[in-house]
């Protein structure tokens, strides 16, 4: 079996149509809102399992403080305070693999938090996904 390779440089975050830049080591991570099923037991131990609907997610994208890409994240949080009308797709995908991780309806959940140091920091930005789908898959 060959040796598989991952790179950082070969994953696109994808925000409103524009591939952002200038990320944290750090960069994004992905998750789902709730479990997938909840289980049950009842006074005799017999067990049961119910499919939960909600498949909202959560991406987090940490930028360097440096990024042009804040400015672009920050139009599109204020755009969405001022009309309500400020969601937009988002996609996470491993160019040199399967892994991929899409949103068409998200939204900036706050304005990232800004702190400044003698070293350049980060910004984090919180995208809810209304549903969020997740395909877990390897690199090639």
């Amino acid at each position: 079996m060959a040796i598989k390779t991952y790179s950082s440089e070969d994953v696109a975050v994808i925000v409103a149509g524009r591939n952002v830049s200038n990320r944290s080591d750090d960069f994004c991570t992905v998750a789902m809102e709730e479990d997938a099923f909840m289980h049950s037991v009842g006074s005799d131990g017999e067990g049961s399992r119910s499919l939960n609907p909600n498949r909202s997610g959560t991406i987090t994208i940490t930028l360097k403080q440096t990024s042009d890409d804040n400015l672009f994240m920050s139009a599109l949080h204020t755009t969405d305070l001022n009309t309500k009308l400020g969601t937009f797709p988002i996609l996470v995908k491993d160019t040199n693999g399967n892994s991929l991780y899409e949103g068409t309806e998200a939204w900036i959940v706050k304005s990232a938090d800004a702190g400044f140091n003698k070293e350049v920091g980060d910004r984090e930005w919180t995208v809810k996904c209304n549903k969020l789908i997740m395909v877990n898959a390897g690199s090639f």
